[in-house]
């Protein structure tokens, strides 16, 4: 378990995270999400200790990371948003290099790179880092956060700047890893993703928390179920002009009315039902971690 308490970082008068509070539970995923600044990528950092906080407490398997840095250090995998290789090395050779600081045995070290190179779809063919793509670079730093077979996974942005197709492929090997046993928090920008990905969700923004639970929670806490109604009114033009308000407008071939108000539903359908129009379709919208968090970030 990761456990922070009132975690502050400050550089100079500027507060880059204030006063964040949560744990993260063994085997699941824990997504950190916010604008650009927020204080994310510190945060990552701190939890690994490559930052030392200005004030709080962070403790991995009740371990204080302060005052036991190298058996904690031992049981995690970082990867950073960018993420520096030596690009004159090849694949297999920076691998094994990176497996030989963490003491494995050669035997067992060419064993998992042969695994993780299978496992990510790997197929360097004994070329070297500088020459393959981004998509496969990233995937290289991922091999080597787990050469050491972590039991928590820290990642800053894991499908940053890549093709839709390599960054999909990553969020379902990210699932594969829960699934495996490890203690996973990253960071992303890709909402759809995290909410299909995440067990909970922090949002964060100026550096303190704005909302924390699971995607469920978050969506239930801070939004209203929105209704629509779609139908037509076969040229009654009497109908047309009592119904006419700021949230009905016409689509294609129908009227659709948007609102969070079930009275207004209930006042609109009697109308249409005695001006003889016709309801085409009613249904809730519930709406997305997306909106809900755009909605936080932006008040």
């Amino acid at each position: 378990m990761i456990e922070v308490n009132d975690l502050q970082k400050f550089y100079e008068d500027f507060s880059a995270v204030s006063s964040l509070t949560f744990n993260v539970y063994p085997g699941e995923i824990f997504g950190i999400i916010g604008p650009n600044g927020a204080g994310k990528s510190t945060t990552l950092k701190m939890l690994i200790g490559l930052i030392k906080p200005t004030s709080g407490t962070i403790k991995i398997n009740g371990l204080g990371l302060s005052s036991n840095m190298v058996e904690i250090k031992s049981i995690l995998g970082f990867l950073p948003e960018d993420s520096t290789l030596y690009e004159n090395m090849e694949v297999e050779e920076y691998l094994l290099f990176f497996s030989e600081l963490y003491g494995l045995d050669k035997k067992d070290a060419n064993e998992r790179i042969f695994r993780l190179l299978t496992d990510l779809s790997l197929n360097p063919y004994s070329k070297k880092i500088g020459d393959l793509s981004k998509g496969m670079k990233r995937k290289v730093a991922i091999a080597r956060s787990l050469i050491n077979e972590p039991d928590i996974l820290v990642y800053d942005e894991p499908g940053s700047g890549l093709d839709p197709m390599t960054s999909n492929f990553i969020t379902e090997y990210i699932g594969q890893l829960k699934n495996e046993g490890k203690t996973i928090v990253f960071s992303a920008h890709n909402l759809y993703q995290m909410d299909k990905l995440c067990d909970r969700i922090l949002i964060i923004k100026d550096g303190k928390q704005k909302a924390l639970g699971s995607p469920g929670e978050i969506k239930k806490q801070y939004s209203n179920t929105s209704y629509r109604l779609e139908f037509v009114l076969d040229n009654n033009k009497d109908a047309e002009i009592q119904l006419k308000q700021e949230n009905i407008f016409w689509r294609d071939d129908r009227y659709v009315l948007l609102t969070e108000n079930i009275e207004t539903v209930n006042s609109v359908t009697k109308k249409i039902i005695t001006s003889g129009g016709k309801i085409l379709e009613m249904s809730t919208v519930e709406p997305t971690l997306e909106d809900i968090f755009l909605r936080i970030v932006s008040s």
